[in-house]
């Protein structure tokens, strides 16, 4: 089973899930490949069996230049906040919007302040709509991963971001 990762992340905290995601996609047998949407290849979606995207929440839904250039002027006047080294390039809302059809299984995912999504809002919400009119056949459920308000992962979150990846792979495996 060969899957593609796809993230965007601000502060990291996406990329760290990304990762932990694979982790458990590749724990399960999967030929993983993670990057983010300024990377992605076209060789990159032949043959693939599962296409995984996610990014972070921002004014309670997918990121967009605006709110990507809010966050950067906030890391530069935050000293403990860093900015991920992909952050600078197109999200995923602009890569989605970039893409014809594709035929593929796919998952959404987020990260969002640890808050009822009511307030917060979801990204994955989202990226999910976009990914199934692209013609994705949605695996499961969109899924958020959480962070405290001082943009740090919540305790926990990167175990049960890698064991919503090898759920994946069988969501994959009897839905496929």
């Amino acid at each position: 089973m060969r899957a593609l990762v796809i993230y965007e992340s601000m502060f990291g905290n996406t990329h760290l899930v990304a990762d932990a995601i694979a982790e458990g996609l590749a724990q399960r047998g999967a030929n993983v490949t993670v990057t983010d949407p300024a990377r992605v290849e076209e060789d990159m979606m032949k043959g693939l069996d599962l296409l995984v995207v996610g990014g972070p929440t921002h004014a309670r839904g997918m990121t967009r230049p605006g709110t990507r250039e809010s966050a950067i002027d906030t890391a530069g006047k935050d000293p403990d906040l860093e900015i991920d080294p992909a952050a600078n390039g197109p999200g995923v809302r602009e890569w989605l919007d970039s893409m014809g059809l594709i035929d593929v299984a796919a998952a959404a995912f987020d990260t969002r302040i640890d808050a009822p999504p009511l307030l917060t809002g979801r990204a994955a919400k989202g990226i999910d709509g976009k990914l199934q009119r692209l013609g994705c056949k949605r695996v499961v459920e969109p899924e958020s991963f959480l962070v405290t308000t001082k943009n740090e992962l919540v305790d926990g979150e990167l175990h049960r971001a890698k064991e919503w990846g090898s759920a994946l792979v069988g969501r994959f495996v009897s839905t496929g």
